[in-house]
């Protein structure tokens, strides 16, 4: 099966193929809100644009966790690709704080063009992933698509007393990165060149669950992970939401081997660029060069968590503090 790529088969791949933020802000204007059912009380929803929705079932100790989420392939290797896929869907139920229960496959594909076992090694990649990560695959969906397509629907379960949320951010706390960034770019080149990089699979495959249950049990409580909006777009939302000001130290961003030289080849997707674009207008770069402005606005697939506190053994990268007259504050 090496003779096909499958990152050649879809428009885009990972999470760059994102509705940029600024239309869907746009998309889903005005469904923000609980309908008050009678079946439970809706924590966490579209409001503020957390990573998963969060209902208070009755006579529950425990609310209930649900998000979802797909995109073309992002790498050549189909296996490699269903554990891309998974893990990046189970890290919205770790992104609020949330234990991954159950989870059904979503997969698009094109079966008169790609061979079905291809298929299979993608659904057997995210197979690996949900039981190394203890959750339930049972079942899904499948259809016939001219783009090959691979995610989860994902159930969990999460403490309403420990919810990490995006609007829980208060001055004076610093900002805790849990992955280094750069797999956008490297995503890129490797769709453009067939170039393979074994440490952003590493990183895309890893979960986000340790670091998760580190920052519950540390009390923290305002948290996000870092997708396809980039560390910028998703820094710019959380302390939107807070009512704070983000201050990002540059210096201390950690990023992947090659991540600087892809940026400088040109290997930037039009997702990342028009991140940018979208915090440009509330953020003060100083005196920060274009190419590393890009790499913090790079569309990151499985990225790791972005965290209002502190984790150890990952790096501080920042802080919040008292609004001023910018949202992000590059140094």
């Amino acid at each position: 099966m090496t003779e096909f790529r499958l990152t050649q088969y879809g428009t885009g791949g990972g999470c760059s193929c994102k509705i940029p933020p600024n239309e869907l802000e746009t998309l889903v204007a005005g469904f923000a809100g609980s309908s008050g059912s009678p079946a439970g009380d809706l924590l966490v929803g579209i409001d503020h644009g957390d990573d998963a929705a969060v209902v208070q079932m009755p006579g529950d100790a425990y609310a209930m966790v649900a998000t979802t989420d797909f995109f073309p392939p992002v790498v050549d290797d189909a296996y490699d690709f269903g554990r891309i896929a998974a893990t990046n869907a189970l890290s919205d139920v770790y992104a609020v704080g949330g234990e991954p229960v159950m989870a059904l496959n979503l997969l698009g594909w094109p079966r008169g063009v790609l061979p079905l076992e291809l298929a299979h090694e993608v659904l057997r990649g995210g197979f690996a992933v949900t039981q190394a990560a203890d959750c339930h695959l049972a079942g899904g969906h499948s259809i016939d698509d001219p783009h090959p397509k691979y995610g989860l629907a994902v159930t969990g379960r999460a403490h309403p007393d420990h919810l990490l949320r995006v609007d829980a951010g208060a001055p004076g706390v610093p900002l805790t990165l849990t992955k280094p960034l750069g797999v956008g770019v490297l995503n890129t080149r490797h769709k453009a060149t067939g170039e393979v990089f074994g440490e952003a699979i590493d990183v895309m495959t890893t979960l986000n669950r340790d670091a998760a249950r580190a920052a519950v049990a540390s009390g923290v409580r305002c948290a996000t992970d870092v997708t396809g909006f980039g560390l910028l777009g998703h820094l710019y939302k959380l302390a939107r939401a807070s009512g704070v000001t983000a201050v990002i130290d540059s210096a201390a961003i950690p990023y992947l081997a090659g991540a600087r030289e892809a940026v400088r080849d040109g290997y930037v997707s039009g997702g990342s660029r028009r991140n940018l674009d979208w915090v440009a207008p509330h953020c003060d770069f100083g005196g920060v060069p274009e190419d590393e402005c890009l790499l913090l606005a790079d569309a990151q697939t499985s990225g790791g968590l972005l965290v209002a506190g502190e984790i150890p053994g990952h790096p501080i990268i920042g802080e919040l503090v008292p609004r001023t007259e910018s949202v992000l504050i590059v140094k």
